[in-house]
């Protein structure tokens, strides 16, 4: 027994840095962010209790409205598509072609590039009359929008934009393919199975705990999306068309000092993200197939 005792103390007297830490710096601030949605709270004074007016006033909130309007759509439109271009990518650098790693490198260092470079960069690219993509679509007698300037077309320069980071996702996908058992697409090819088929029936649900993976964190990080059109535009310009929720956050946490507003929307988007992981994860049980399972 006191061999038990003086190894739980020395466990716990190991342990106790990383207790310390996660009760400072992660346990405390989410259970104060949970009492001050329910007060008003500037900061520079005492928070006073004001119960539930928090969330009752951001249901009249049209900006609020606005900006999860502009986080869902996306949302909607960017996991789909970063995950076929991602995807797609992978099997492409999961065949047998000379300089294959040169090629992943090229794919993947875009991911490795500072976001602020990387959206300054893109500010020049998407610019409506001396931009790049601009120039490139007068050569074939396309007249280019004006990408950062024109509300219909803001959203999608994001969703462009952001498709450009999916390295990291690519990376994950080309690990899950190379775990693929080669004997299966020996026997697919004795069946007569051609490229499409094999993989539809052998490539897609072998990966599929990976693609489920991927699809739930592509899902909270662009629900969370905020440097990117925060550098473009701090005011979420023209009308409001980048705007996104965590931008709205932002500003009322530490421009117009209510915190006790942006903690209730912090709870909001938490409520509104694991609902999303929840309804991924039940999806899991029908369209994800587990080795052995």
């Amino acid at each position: 027994m006191k061999t038990r005792a003086a190894e739980a103390r020395a466990g716990y007297i190991f342990a106790m840095p990383w207790i310390i830490g996660f009760s400072i710096f992660l346990a405390y601030p989410i259970f104060a962010s949970i009492y001050f949605s329910f007060t008003e709270y500037s900061v520079l004074k005492p928070a006073v209790w004001t119960g539930g007016e928090n969330y009752s006033t951001l249901v009249s909130d049209e900006v609020f409205w606005k900006t999860l309007w502009n986080t869902l759509f996306f949302a909607v439109f960017f996991v789909p598509v970063a995950t076929v271009v991602a995807l797609g990518l992978a099997l492409l650098l999961n065949t047998k072609v000379r300089f294959l790693a040169i090629y992943r490198t090229i794919f993947f260092v875009p991911s490795l590039v500072p976001v602020v470079s990387l959206v300054i960069l893109w500010i020049w690219l998407f610019n409506g009359e001396y931009g790049l993509i601009n120039t490139i679509l007068g050569w074939v007698g396309v007249e280019g929008p004006n990408w950062l300037g024109d509300p219909k077309w803001s959203k999608p320069a994001i969703i462009f934009m952001s498709t450009w980071g999916v390295g990291n996702a690519m990376i994950i996908y080309l690990a899950g393919l190379q775990e693929v058992p080669q004997s299966l697409y020996d026997a697919a090819d004795i069946d007569g199975a051609n490229a499409w088929k094999k993989t539809i029936n052998v490539t897609i649900p072998l990966i599929s705990p990976v693609i489920m993976f991927n699809v739930i964190m592509s899902i909270i990080g662009s629900l969370q999306i905020f440097t990117q059109p925060y550098i473009m535009s701090e005011t979420g310009s023209p009308a409001r068309s980048i705007y996104f929720y965590s931008m709205y956050l932002f500003d009322n946490a530490f421009k117009f000092h209510k915190m006790g507003y942006a903690s209730a929307m912090a709870w909001i988007m938490f409520i509104i993200i694991f609902g999303l992981t929840l309804l991924a994860i039940k999806a899991s049980n029908k369209y994800v197939h587990y080795e052995g399972g």
